[in-house]
């Protein structure tokens, strides 16, 4: 096993490079931030000033080099909009962002899939029909006009639920997190259900089509052959057997619900890294989006790890696999 994580931490670091390099490169010449922080008026010698405590008088190598540096060191420089250090900005957003991204993702996968066994099990009921339906309109409708549409009919029409914000959040040291207080329950209900609604109905269908497929294979008419209960055929061995595709996919649709939940947070003003990454994209605030795009890389080769170790847990194969190598 630790041979294993090693070897895929050490293929993680060339990504990480490459997606550090594109990212820098894709906004080292985007729009002017030392037009943007000095403003209108300011004179030529202030300008060559703020270039050179900046450092953007250097040639790129050499300034993504200090940016790779400063990377690893868990240092992204001032964000030039602000006049405040990236990390400190980033620490910041990140509890409303991960809160965000984990209750969608629990309610995709608590929600998607019950109704994936379930409609696998009873293909032709009225219920499982409706939730084919239903899967149809989570995948086909946009984000934006989701969470467009629950604040029509929730905050407007029928005043339940706020249209944006976090609520009242309790800080917790280094943490603020919004789940201890009701408003903060009230203001996360909507935005999370738009985020992760796409992921659910991704994964009931997943579930669906695995669990028709395992069905039909020879171990589980064997089980039935030899008399066991539907309930022990349909929870102690097809279910656990859809659970290897499932992980995959769930593990990934987390990767891209905190690295996409930019539209949403847009949507519901929430105030995570997604809005600060599209407010700094309006003042070219390079280091907060480089900064966005690396922690995103990072966030998705600790997934694909994290997969890679529960697919070493739940398949023997692959453990066989190993150890007789």
């Amino acid at each position: 096993m630790p041979a294993f994580i090693l070897s895929r931490l050490l293929q993680a670091i060339p990504v990480l490079l490459v997606v550090a390099l594109i990212s820098f490169a894709m906004f080292a010449y985007v729009g002017d931030p030392v037009a943007i922080m000095l403003g209108q008026d300011f004179t030529e010698a202030q300008r060559q000033a703020l270039v050179q405590s900046l450092g953007l008088d250097q040639p790129f190598f050499v300034q993504f080099f200090r940016f790779a540096v400063n990377a690893v060191q868990g240092e992204f420089g001032l964000s030039y909009r602000l006049s405040r250090p990236v990390a400190e900005l980033i620490a910041e957003r990140a509890p409303a962002t991960l809160e965000l991204a984990f209750v969608a993702a629990a309610i995709a996968m608590l929600v998607g899939v019950p109704m994936g066994v379930y409609t696998g099990l009873y293909r032709q009921s009225w219920l499982s029909r409706f939730f084919l339906t239903f899967s149809l309109i989570g995948v086909s409708l946009p984000t934006f006009l989701i969470g467009i549409l629950l604040i029509l009919v929730f905050s407007v029409l029928l005043g339940w639920l706020p249209s944006y914000g976090r609520g009242d959040v309790v800080d917790l040291g280094w943490w603020s997190t919004g789940l201890l207080t009701a408003s903060g329950w009230k203001a996360l209900i909507l935005p999370a259900i738009t985020l992760g609604l796409f992921q659910l109905t991704l994964i009931m269908r997943l579930v669906r089509s695995e669990m028709l497929e395992v069905l039909r294979t020879d171990y589980i008419k064997f089980a039935r052959a030899r008399g066991l209960p539907d309930r022990s055929v349909h929870f102690g061995h097809a279910l656990k057997n859809t659970l290897v595709p499932v992980i995959t996919i769930a593990g990934l649709q987390l990767g891209s619900i905190i690295a996409f939940a930019i539209v949403t947070e847009t949507v519901f003003q929430w105030p995570g890294m997604g809005l600060l990454f599209i407010q700094s994209v309006g003042s070219a605030d390079i280091p907060v989006m480089a900064a966005y795009l690396m922690l995103t890389a990072v966030i998705f080769v600790v997934i694909n790890l994290v997969v890679d170790i529960l697919y070493y847990i739940v398949d023997p194969r692959l453990r066989a696999g190993r150890g007789g190598h």
